[in-house]
């Protein structure tokens, strides 16, 4: 669907919004606005990276938006992210897209209703502005996600239930999020380059760099959060590879003594003592304690 949201304005340029492109709209609207063949073909992959280039007078964007509605169980740039393709020069702002965007139609009531947006470079500033917007939310959502984790890795006391698959989604997403973020700094860096001065883009840059820390600062927590539950898994099992060490310690000697009597050998010498079991009973008892106090002096126990 093509739309003109700069329709029945008093704007000297033209927004052209497409929604849910077909080959054939976007051809036409290409071939009227002399946008290049290879930047058509890219709009329309789906899975395309972030990446910004300059063509004849035309500037040529993508930019991916967070998808709220599947990004929290995603683990893929396609799964977390949508894209947005944006042509631009000082005559018309095109923005292509597959799904509707809420910030688009706000934006158009906010800057182009209002005739507050002088150009459509300060309008692609704006639109940068919004998608970047859009990564806050899942980045404090994520955030209460890893002190759920932490809790649960130092204070929890059931031990039986395993904790490396959600901090691994956990990580997986922040990874993710955090490749989208640093990809998308061509397009920042290039904003910086039009305009150098513009308060609007050193908004942009202030919000890209909050947003992109915040993503760090979960990676590298959750990074830090695998290794000390795996070190506090393997602390565990060796307390329990110690109580069993121990105990098999203990009955080593005894399991000797029992092998010896157990032999089926017709002349023993203590076989018919009167006092034999009551004496090896004796020299078990002995062993052990002689052991623990061993045991207790090495201060293994």
């Amino acid at each position: 669907m093509v739309k003109n949201l700069t329709e029945n304005k008093n704007c000297p340029w033209e927004w052209i919004d497409i929604t849910a492109p077909e080959p054939v709209d976007l051809n036409q609207v290409a071939q009227k606005y002399h946008l290049h063949p290879a930047a058509i073909e890219d709009s329309l992959q789906p899975d395309h990276l972030p990446k910004y280039e300059q063509m004849d007078e035309v500037a040529f964007a993508i930019i991916r938006v967070f998808d709220k509605e599947i990004g929290m169980k995603g683990d893929t740039v396609q799964d977390l992210t949508n894209k947005i393709a944006v042509f631009y020069n000082q005559h018309f702002l095109i923005t292509v897209h597959r799904l509707d965007y809420p910030f688009l139609y706000d934006l158009k009531e906010r800057l182009v209703d209002t005739n507050q947006c002088e150009t459509p470079f300060n309008l692609f500033i704006q639109l940068v502005k919004e998608v970047l917007l859009t990564f806050e939310e899942p980045a404090h959502h994520l955030a209460k996600e890893l002190d759920y984790y932490e809790a649960q890795v130092f204070l929890r006391k059931n031990t039986n239930y395993p904790l490396t698959n959600g901090i691994y989604w956990l990580k997986r997403k922040a990874e993710v999020s955090k490749r989208v973020l640093n990809l998308s700094k061509i397009i920042i860096d290039n904003l910086s380059r039009e305009q150098k001065y513009d308060p609007y883009i050193h908004d942009v840059q202030d919000i890209y760099l909050r947003i992109l820390t915040m993503y760090e600062e979960v990676d590298n927590s959750t990074n830090n959060l695998l290794n000390i539950y795996i070190g506090l898994a393997s602390q565990r099992t060796n307390e329990i590879m110690r109580v069993l060490t121990i105990f098999s310690v203990f009955f080593m000697p005894l399991t000797f003594i029992v092998g010896i009597y157990g032999m089926n050998f017709k002349y023993m010498p203590e076989l018919e003592m009167r006092n034999g079991y009551p004496a090896a009973m004796l020299a078990m008892l002995l062993i052990t304690v002689g052991i623990y106090f061993w045991f207790k002096k090495k201060g293994w126990l």
